[in-house]
C-alpha cells in the first residue's frame, strides 16, 4: 500500500514510517484525523512527504509495531526536515501535521541528567589535571565532582558492567573507562561523549597513561599490555597494541610510570614487582623485585629517578634504589632483520609499518655476561605499618612525587600519611568502619580523596588544615521513597537503612542527613511550605523535620505499636496521615500539637498508599483488600466513597487539579477514577510494557514471572496529561491519560552487573553441575565472601551468590514540569529536558527568520522582535532579543506583550535566571511582567503553576547564595569592629585621662546596616 493513500486513521496509528530511497524515519503518534476515518485525503501527511521526497513506490508498515506507540527517536530529525521544507511557501499549512508530531515527541525527549544518592561504588578515584575536580565511578556510570564550584555532574554514558578502573590522560581531555567484563570506552571529557569502544578480551585490573600521553598500559591476567594512545589524528583503530610483557605468575594489580615515560613498574599478586622498559633499552628489559610476603597493592617510582617503592597487603613498604639514572638508559641498536628493515625503509614513517606484537618474557636466572652494564636494584630499607600487631590489611595507596607524600588506606577504615623516603608519620585518622577501596591525591598535594565501597562513602580531606572538603555518603541499602520540594530545588529520600537525606538538585550534593529512625523509612513528603519534611518508618514512628534548624521537632506515635507503610500531609500542612501495615488502620495527627486526632478503620488489608486531594479536604487510601476509600476531612473523616478494584491496590495518586484519581493494582493495570462521582473513567493494561527480566536463580522464564510483576510507583505529570509508572523492571513508562496509550518508555539502566536485566539467561553458565551463579566467589577477591551468615533478613538473604535486582521503588515529577526523578537500585536518577536538543517553533511562518528578528532590533521595534524570536523558539536568538531591550523600556515592552506569550516569557526568564549573570536585568523583567499581567494570570493559575514554581526556584537559588555571602561579610565586619573596640578600651585603660576618648569612640553594632535601606532609598540596596 502506498503511504500517501493511507487514510488518516491508519496513518496516525503507525509508529515508524520509512522512506527508502532516500531513507528517512519519522515518529508518528495517534491524533485526531482531519477528516472521517474512511476518507482518503490526497493532501494528507503521507502523500505530501512522498511527493516532497520524490517517491511513488509502495511502503508497508513494519510488522510487529503496536498502534499508538511513539518511536524512540529524537524529534530533531523531523524538526530539521520541517525547518527545511518550510522554506516552500505553498506547503506551510500542509506541514502543520508533521509539526505537531515533532513537538509532541520533543516534549517527551527527556534524557538522563544526573545521578544522585550514590557517590561511589567501586574502582579507582582520579583527580583532574587542575586538581579541582574528582572523577568517581558510580556503578556503570562516572560522576565528576567539581570541588571548587560545589557541584556534581554525571556523564551521559554507561558501560555494560560496573566500572573496574579509570585512566585519565595527563592533559585531562581523555579518559579510558574499563568495566568488569573487559569492555573499554574512550571518553572525551571535553565534549562528554564516547569516542571509541574496545574489548580487551579479559578482566583488566588497572590502566595508566604515560606522562607524555603517547602510550598507556593495562594489566590483564599475569601480564601487562602497552598500547599507543590515541592522538589528535583520526585513526581507524584508536588502540594499537605495541608490546605484551610477561613475567609474573599471578594476576597483575598496579602500574606506575617514570616521569620521562621511559619505564613502568607493575605489581602482582605473586608478591613480586617488575620494572619494564617502554622502549628497547640495552641495559633494561625487565627487572624483578621481591622482598614481600603478600600480594603487591601499589608500586611507585620516585620523581626523576628509577627508585621504586613497593607496598604489600600485609602492610610492608620496601624502598628500592637503582644504580642508574633515567638518562643512563641506552637504546638497543637494531640487529638482524630489524637492521635490514631499517636500511630498506630509510626515512619512511614507522607508523605506516605493519605492527607486530612483541612478547617480552621474564627469565628466572639471566646469564652472567648479560648482567654486565645492566640496571641493578638494591633494597635500602623495609618498613612496616602494623607495628602494634593489629594485622590490618593495606587496601589502597597513593604517592605524590613532588611533595614525597605517601597516603595508605586500610581495611579498618584508617589512613596514614607518611613522608618518604624517611617514612615519617605525618597524620593518622579513622574515617570509616569499612575498608578504604581507593585513594587519590590532587596535583598540588593538598587534597586527598578516599572511597569506601562498603558504605558508599566519598571523602576529600585537606591534610594541612585537617578539614573535610567533601563528605558524601549514599544510602547503605536501597532507597525506597522520594519527594520533591514545592519549588523543585530539593529532593528528600528515605532508605532501608533508616536514614533520611535531603539533596540539592542544582549541586547534586546531600546537605543534611537525619538518622533518628531506627528502622527502614517507608515514606517521605514535603509540606506545602517546603521547610518541613514528614517521614514514616517501620519503627512505629512518624517524624517531622525542620529544614531551618535541621532537627526533629515532632514525633507521632500510635496508641499501640504498629509499622507504618506510607504517609501523607494535606495542602495546609496541619494534618498528617499515616497508614499501618499490620493493624490496617489510618492514623491522623495534628502538626501543631502533635496529638492523635482520629483513627480511621475500615480496610481489611495493609495500607499501601495515601494521598490528599490538592484542592479539597479529601484523603484517598489504597489497600491490599482491593479497595480505595475516600475520606472527607470536613465531614468528621467519614467514608464518602469506596472504589472497588479487581486486584490489590499498590499505589494511589491524585491529579494536580484534584479532578482525577489514578490507582495501580497487582494485575499490572492502572485505573483512572472520577473522585466526585466514583466512576471509573479509564484503564491501562501495562503488563507487556514492564518487560521484566529473568533472575539468575529463577526456575521459570521471564514471560511467566512477568505475571507476578506490577507497577508499584505512580505519579502524574505537572500538567496532569500524563502519568508516570514504574515497578520491578528496568523500564519506566509514560502513558497519556486521555488516549490511554504508551507515550514513551525509559530504560533506567543497562548495567548487567544487576540481576533481572536480561530476558534470557546465558546458557554458558548452565553446566552439568548446575548454575555457575550458585558458586561462591573466592574469598581472596575484593568482592568475595567467605561464609554467608544464615537467617539474615537484609543483604544476600544467606544465599551463596547475591546480585541486587533492578527495580524502581518511587517516582516523582518535578513541580516545574521539566524533569522527573526515580529511586532505583542504581540510585536517584533524574531525567530532564535538554533545551539544546529541541527545535520547537511556535506559530511558525515563512516571514519569520533570524535576519528579520535582528532587523527589528536595529529598528528598536523590541516587541515585534521578541514575538518573532518566540515563534522561532531558538534560545540564543531569544536571549539576544530580550537582552537588547534597555532596562528603562522593559515596562513598555511587557505591557504590550499578548497574553499568549506571557507564559513563554515567564518560562524563559526562569531558565535564564539559573545560568545568567544579569541577575538584576532579569529580575526587572520578571517584576514588570507580573505587575502588568498579574490579574490576568490569576484566572489560569493552575496551568501556570509549573512556570511560576520554576521562576521561584531560580530566584531562591540566587537569594540563598547572596544571603550567605552578605551574612559572612556582615559578621566579619562586626568582628572587626568588636576587636577594634576592645583594643581601644585596652589602650584607654592603660593611658590615664583618656576615658572620655574611649567613651566617645564606642559604636553600636546595630549601626552597621549592610542590607537595610537608607532613609532616601525606598528600593533597598543600590550601587
Amino acid at each position: 500500500m502506498c503511504l500517501g493513500c493511507l487514510p488518516p486513521s491508519q496513518l496516525f496509528s503507525c509508529t515508524w514510517v520509512r522512506f527508502s530511497p532516500p531513507l528517512w524515519r519519522f515518529p508518528l503518534t495517534r491524533g485526531p484525523s482531519p477528516t472521517s476515518a474512511g476518507a482518503r485525503v490526497p493532501w494528507g501527511l503521507g502523500s505530501l512527504l512522498c511527493a516532497q521526497l520524490g517517491h511513488r513506490g509502495t511502503q508497508e508498515v513494519p510488522p510487529g509495531v503496536t498502534g499508538g506507540t511513539l518511536g524512540m527517536v529524537r524529534a530533531r530529525a523531523g524538526a530539521l526536515l520541517l525547518h527545511h521544507l518550510l522554506d516552500q511557501r505553498p506547503h506551510v499549512a500542509l506541514f502543520r501535521e508533521l509539526y505537531l508530531v515533532c513537538v509532541e515527541t520533543a516534549l517527551f525527549s527527556r534524557q538522563f541528567s544526573n545521578l544522585l544518592g550514590t557517590v561511589y561504588r567501586c574502582g579507582n578515584l582520579n583527580f583532574t589535571c587542575d586538581g579541582n575536580s574528582l572523577i568517581s565511578p558510580v556503578g556503570n556510570r562516572v560522576t565528576v565532582f567539581d570541588l571548587k564550584n560545589n557541584k556534581s555532574d554525571t556523564l551521559p554514558l554507561a558501560t555494560r558492567y560496573n566500572i573496574k578502573c579509570v585512566g585519565l590522560s595527563p592533559d585531562g581531555r581523555l579518559a579510558i573507562i574499563v568495566d568488569e567484563g573487559g569492555d573499554a570506552l574512550l571518553v572525551s571529557l571535553v565534549c562528554r561523549s564516547v569516542l571509541h569502544h574496545f574489548h580487551f578480551k579479559g578482566a583488566v585490573h588497572s590502566v595508566a597513561f604515560s606522562p607524555d600521553g603517547r602510550k598507556f598500559v593495562v594489566t590483564k591476567g599475569n601480564g601487562a599490555q602497552l598500547y599507543h594512545a590515541p592522538g589528535r589524528r583520526r585513526e581507524f583503530n584508536a588502540f594499537v597494541l605495541d608490546k605484551t610483557y610477561f613475567g609474573p605468575y599471578d594476576e597483575t594489580t598496579c602500574i606506575d610510570w617514570t616521569d620521562d615515560s621511559k619505564c613502568f613498574v607493575v605489581g602482582s599478586k605473586d608478591m613480586s614487582t617488575w620494572v619494564f622498559g617502554a622502549e628497547r633499552w640495552d641495559n633494561l628489559i625487565y627487572y624483578a623485585l621481591g622482598g614481600h610476603r603478600d600480594a603487591i597493592v601499589a608500586c611507585f617510582f620516585e620523581a626523576d629517578s628509577l627508585d621504586v617503592y613497593t607496598l604489600s597487603q600485609d602492610g610492608a613498604l620496601c624502598v628500592w634504589q637503582c644504580d642508574t639514572p633515567p638518562a643512563g638508559l641506552r637504546l638497543k641498536a637494531p640487529s638482524g632483520w630489524r637492521a635490514d628493515l631499517q636500511r630498506r625503509e630509510g626515512d619512511e614513517d614507522e607508523e605506516d609499518n605493519e605492527e607486530e606484537e612483541t612478547a617480552v618474557r621474564g627469565k628466572a636466572a639471566p646469564a652472567a655476561e648479560e648482567q654486565q652494564g645492566k640496571v641493578r636494584y638494591s633494597r635500602l630499607a623495609k618498613y612496616f605499618f602494623n607495628k602494634e600487631g593489629d594485622f590490618n590489611n593495606l587496601t589502597a595507596a597513593a604517592y605524590h612525587k613532588k611533595v614525597h607524600l605517601l597516603v595508605t588506606g586500610f581495611a579498618s577504615g584508617m589512613f596514614h600519611l607518611h613522608e618518604l623516603p624517611e617514612f615519617n608519620l605525618i597524620h593518622s585518622l579513622s574515617i570509616s568502619d569499612q575498608r578504604v577501596a581507593s585513594v587519590a591525591i590532587n596535583s598540588s598535594g593538598d587534597w586527598i580523596a578516599f572511597g569506601c565501597s562498603g558504605l558508599g562513602q566519598l571523602l576529600v580531606w585537606e591534610w594541612q588544615s585537617e578539614s573535610y572538603v567533601l563528605k558524601q555518603q549514599g544510602h547503605f541499602n536501597s532507597m525506597v521513597s522520594l519527594a520533591y520540594s514545592p519549588d523543585g530545588q530539593y529532593i528528600v529520600t528515605g532508605g532501608d537503612d533508616g536514614k533520611v537525606k535531603v539533596w540539592n538538585t542544582l549541586s547534586g550534593f546531600c546537605f543534611i542527613t537525619f538518622t533518628e529512625h531506627s528502622s527502614g523509612v517507608t515514606g517521605v513528603t514535603f509540606t506545602a511550605t517546603g521547610y518541613v519534611i514528614v517521614t514514616s518508618s517501620m519503627d512505629g514512628t512518624v517524624r517531622a523535620f525542620d529544614l531551618h534548624r535541621y532537627r526533629n521537632f515532632r514525633t507521632f506515635t500510635s496508641p499501640r505499636p504498629t509499622q507504618f507503610s506510607c504517609v501523607a500531609v494535606d495542602t495546609s500542612g496541619e494534618v498528617v496521615a499515616a497508614g499501618a501495615q499490620d493493624s490496617f488502620e489510618i492514623f491522623i495527627w495534628s502538626m501543631q500539637t502533635g496529638r492523635l486526632l482520629d483513627v480511621l478503620s475500615g480496610h481489611e488489608g495493609p495500607i499501601s498508599g495515601l494521598c490528599f486531594n490538592p484542592t479539597k479536604s479529601v484523603l484517598a487510601s489504597a489497600s491490599w483488600d482491593r479497595t480505595v476509600r475516600l475520606w472527607d476531612m470536613a465531614d468528621s473523616w467519614r467514608t464518602t466513597e469506596t472504589l472497588a478494584l479487581t486486584s490489590d491496590a499498590l499505589a494511589v495518586t491524585f491529579r494536580p487539579d484534584g479532578a482525577e484519581l489514578a490507582v495501580a493494582t497487582l494485575n499490572s493495570q492502572i485505573t483512572f477514577w472520577d473522585p466526585e462521582n466514583a466512576v471509573q473513567t479509564g484503564s491501562i493494561e501495562g503488563r507487556h510494557d514492564l518487560k521484566s527480566g529473568r533472575k539468575e536463580l529463577d526456575k521459570i522464564t521471564a514471560k511467566h514471572s512477568a505475571k507476578g510483576k506490577a507497577f508499584t510507583a505512580l505519579c502524574y505529570s505537572a500538567d496532569g496529561q500524563s502519568v508516570l509508572a514504574g515497578g520491578r523492571s528496568k523500564f519506566v513508562c509514560i502513558y497519556h491519560v486521555r488516549e490511554q496509550i504508551l507515550r514513551k518508555r525509559f530504560e533506567i539502566s543497562g548495567n548487567l552487573s544487576l540481576d533481572a536485566m536480561e530476558e534470557f539467561l546465558n546458557r554458558r553458565k548452565m553446566t552439568e553441575f548446575g548454575n555457575l551463579a550458585l558458586i561462591d566467589q573466592d574469598a581472596a577477591e575484593e568482592a568475595g565472601v567467605a561464609i554467608p551468615l544464615p537467617g539474615v533478613k537484609k543483604g544476600d538473604m544467606s544465599s551463596r551468590h547475591f546480585k541486587p535486582e533492578i527495580r524502581v521503588t518511587s517516582l516523582r515529577f518535578s513541580p516545574t514540569g521539566r524533569c522527573w526523578a526515580a529511586t532505583t537500585t542504581e540510585g536517584l536518577l533524574i531525567y530532564s529536558l535538554d533545551a539544546r536538543m529541541l527545535f520547537d517553533p511556535f506559530e511558525l511562518d515563512t516571514s519569520v527568520t533570524p535576519a528579520r528578528v535582528r532587523a527589528a532590533l536595529r529598528q528598536r521595534d523590541f516587541t515585534r522582535a521578541i514575538l518573532m524570536a518566540f515563534r522561532l523558539n531558538e534560545r540564543k536568538l531569544l536571549q539576544e532579543a530580550l537582552e537588547s531591550v534597555p532596562w528603562d523600556e522593559v515596562e513598555v515592552v511587557t505591557s504590550s506583550l499578548p497574553d499568549l506569550y506571557v507564559e513563554k516569557v515567564l518560562e524563559f526568564l526562569a531558565s535564564s535566571l539559573e545560568v545568567s549573570h544579569h541577575l538584576e536585568f532579569y529580575l526587572v523583567w520578571a517584576q514588570k511582567l507580573l505587575m502588568a499581567h498579574g490579574q490576568k494570570l490569576k484566572a489560569r493559575a493552575g496551568t501556570l503553576l509549573p512556570a511560576v514554581q520554576f521562576l521561584q526556584k531560580s530566584i531562591q537559588r540566587h537569594l540563598d547564595g547572596l544571603s550567605k555571602l552578605c551574612d559572612w561579610n556582615r559578621y566579619s565586619l562586626r568582628f572587626a569592629l568588636a576587636v577594634s573596640q576592645q583594643r581601644g578600651l585596652k589602650r584607654a585603660s592603660e593611658a590615664p585621662g583618656s576615658e572620655e576618648e574611649a567613651d566617645g569612640s564606642d559604636e553600636d553594632d546595630e549601626s552597621l546596616h549592610l542590607l537595610g535601606a537608607g532613609p532616601g532609598d525606598a528600593d533597598g540596596l543600590r550601587p
